[in-house]
């Protein structure tokens, strides 16, 4: 096990070291104009200098609390209304056309109603991350909930089950790997569209108004610590999604 995760690490890392160190060399020996593409040193120097003099972390900071708000917000809801569209033909058959539609505008389009709804500050931020979050965990919830076996039902019929025992001992155990990937696609998209509120909304505090900095100043360097940031956190939080699906999903026999 230890042999295969480190030839798989390896692996992993072998693109990710190439480019960096092609990176480097087109930088030191002028194959690409450092204005446009600075050194490793000076993205490092930057990062040093936003850590400890700027406050990076803050930012950071920022920037996370804006996803988890909106991210627990969309996954709320859209559990919600997954499970009210699933258990309630009506419900389904009023909505689904509508919220099916809906789903096919682009995210990013929603920015101009959002801002007249919501302002341009914190608010409209947080709505917009969590109306990321929403769609994929409508639409896996929704799938899993209907999936539920039908002697399960049945038995549940017989045995004249409350429709909060339905939910909580037919549905949702049923739902629940449907459930698991769209709160993993949930989680990633609200990170996404943490960075596109900053970026398209009123800029404030948090990495993506770190990078609308640099843009504005023609510093390169501080773009990529944006970038880097950026990326490690989206990494951080796939790997962290991996992790809640496994835990949600302990149940299930291990592939072998």
């Amino acid at each position: 096990m230890t042999v295969a995760l480190s030839a798989r690490f390896r692996r992993g890392v072998t693109l990710p070291v190439l480019l960096l160190a092609a990176w480097e060399v087109s930088a030191r020996t002028g194959l690409a104009d450092p204005r446009f593409l600075p050194s490793l040193k000076d993205v490092a120097l930057t990062a040093k200098r936003e850590i400890f003099d700027n406050g990076l972390f803050a930012e950071l900071g920022f920037s996370l609390m804006r996803n988890i708000a909106g991210f627990w917000i969309g996954t709320v809801l859209g559990i919600a209304l997954a499970t009210l569209l699933a258990l309630s033909r009506p419900a389904d058959r009023l909505i689904s056309p509508t919220f099916n539609g809906m789903k096919q505008i682009s995210l990013l389009a929603w920015i101009p109603l959002i801002s007249v709804w919501f302002g341009f500050g914190e608010q409209a931020k947080i709505v917009f991350v969590a109306l990321a979050a929403f769609i994929p965990i409508v639409l896996n919830t929704y799938e899993g909930m209907r999936s539920a076996p039908a002697d399960l039902i049945e038995v549940g019929r017989a045995l004249k089950f409350t429709t909060r025992q339905r939910i909580l001992r037919i549905h949702l155990p049923s739902a629940m790997p449907s459930i698991a990937t769209g709160v993993h696609l949930g989680l990633i998209y609200s990170w996404l569209a943490t960075v596109g509120a900053e970026y398209f909304l009123a800029v404030g505090p948090g990495i993506g108004g770190l990078v609308i900095a640099g843009r504005e100043r023609f510093d390169m360097a501080l773009v990529m610590v944006g970038v880097f940031v950026l990326g490690l956190v989206g990494f951080s939080l796939n790997r962290l999604a991996y992790a809640l699906e496994s835990y949600l999903l302990r149940w299930r026999p291990r592939r072998t």
